[in-house]
């Protein structure tokens, strides 16, 4: 095959990870991004197998190693109640039954670790502070246009990879298309030194039902910080789609609840709330050379934690592809066809999970109820479709 090029905008994780695959099949990659300097503005995220192996695949393994956290058990409890309604032991199951971790990690150690292997890549350009103004393609190639530092530049390459977030500027100037819309729903994010967290909550994620609510926490950066998020029914009247948030009215948000966990909710100073948005399902990822990976193809609401992790395997198969031909409209019509059932599945899976997680009276104590009655191995096993899926492996010489 001739050697091939690519652009990739956008370097967040989807962005990196999608750059570092595309270069391991032997393309060279131009990768641009709006923010002068590569960093990550959120919290904790957690990483399931599917999206684990794929990391560790690109050599990532070591280096999160030390700052992840491999969690021991999903506790899912009822503010209603203020007890455990089940649990999955990943320490004990998950990883044997998957091969590959199921890690909690800080959003910024994970990108820099891919940062870091994007710099050591010879194939991988990176150029930073560049705001996107144009795309374009022919039938031969695609361009993006940035401006960077003021002056206009022009990069071509073979195929042209949007992976630039919910407000994807790709999305909009190379094919398109309507953009992400507000879903009602705010996240609210908040990280505590694990010194003041009590010790039965260190080793797990645990999840927790509310009216209209929920709640997440779990350890990151190696077990040292906590994250808590937050997820309300909400308007957004805020300007632009993050904003620092008021403790006292989020406390108000979960007034009735178990005093622990309000006691959890009490000790961040600082609370940032986000707007959560969604993209429409059934649009296309892609346009002749020009195609879309994670958020800006598929943005869902984080109620499988299965956001980060659809833009890890969007890069695994897209480069996997790319290895495999040199015909790049085929192999963005395969990468879509490939892609695009399992991810509108996993949408329909977190939209089920959003009314479930926040149903009120009689149906959420039944929701509780069915809960403890599933033992836990079933309960684990509904997520086989998810955690089991295996990324494809590089074509044999």
């Amino acid at each position: 095959m001739s050697e091939k090029s690519a652009i990739v905008v956008g370097a967040g994780i989807g962005g990196l990870t999608a750059a570092l695959c595309i270069a391991r099949a032997g393309l060279s990659v131009t990768l641009l991004e709006r923010a002068s300097i590569v960093r990550e503005v959120g919290a904790g995220l957690q990483i399931s197998p599917n999206a684990s192996r794929v990391l560790i695949d690109l050599g990532l393994g070591n280096p999160l190693h030390s700052d992840a956290v491999a969690v021991e058990r999903l506790r899912i409890c009822s503010a209603r109640t203020g007890g455990e309604l089940n649990r999955i032991e990943f320490g004990t199951r998950a990883m044997p039954r998957y091969g590959s971790p199921y890690w909690v990690v800080h959003r910024a150690d994970l990108q820099d670790a891919l940062h870091q292997a994007a710099q050591r890549e010879p194939r991988i350009d990176i150029h930073l502070g560049a705001t996107l103004t144009a795309v374009d393609q022919n039938d031969t190639g695609a361009s993006a246009t940035v401006n960077i530092g003021g002056h206009e530049e022009t990069f071509r390459a073979d195929l042209l990879v949007g992976a630039d977030g919910v407000w994807s500027s790709v999305r909009k100037l190379g094919l398109s298309l309507p953009g992400a819309a507000f879903t009602g729903r705010t996240a609210w994010r908040a990280i505590v030194p694990a010194s003041e967290i009590p010790a039965d909550f260190l080793r797990d994620s645990v999840v927790w039902f509310g009216d209209g609510v929920h709640l997440v926490h779990y350890p990151i950066h190696a077990g040292n910080e906590f994250n808590l998020v937050a997820i309300v029914n909400d308007d957004w009247n805020e300007e632009g789609w993050n904003a620092e948030g008021d403790r006292e009215v989020l406390l108000s948000r979960f007034a009735g609840w178990p005093d622990r966990v309000r006691n959890l909710l009490s000790l961040p100073e600082t609370w940032l709330k986000w707007a959560l948005c969604g993209m429409p399902t059934g649009s296309p990822w892609y346009s002749g050379r020009v195609a879309l990976l994670g958020d800006s193809a598929h943005a869902m609401l984080p109620f499988m934690a299965q956001g980060a992790a659809m833009a890890i395997e969007d890069g695994a198969v897209l480069g996997d592809l790319l290895s495999r031909s040199d015909d790049v409209e085929n192999v963005l019509k395969r990468y879509q066809g490939l892609r695009r059932k399992r991810v509108e599945r996993v949408i329909a899976t977190a939209l089920k999970n959003d009314r479930i997680y926040h149903l009120r009276g009689f149906p959420a104590a039944a929701r509780d109820t069915a809960l403890q009655l599933i033992p836990s191995e079933r309960l684990l096993s509904r997520f086989d479709w998810i955690y089991g899926w295996q990324p494809p492996r590089p074509a044999a010489a």
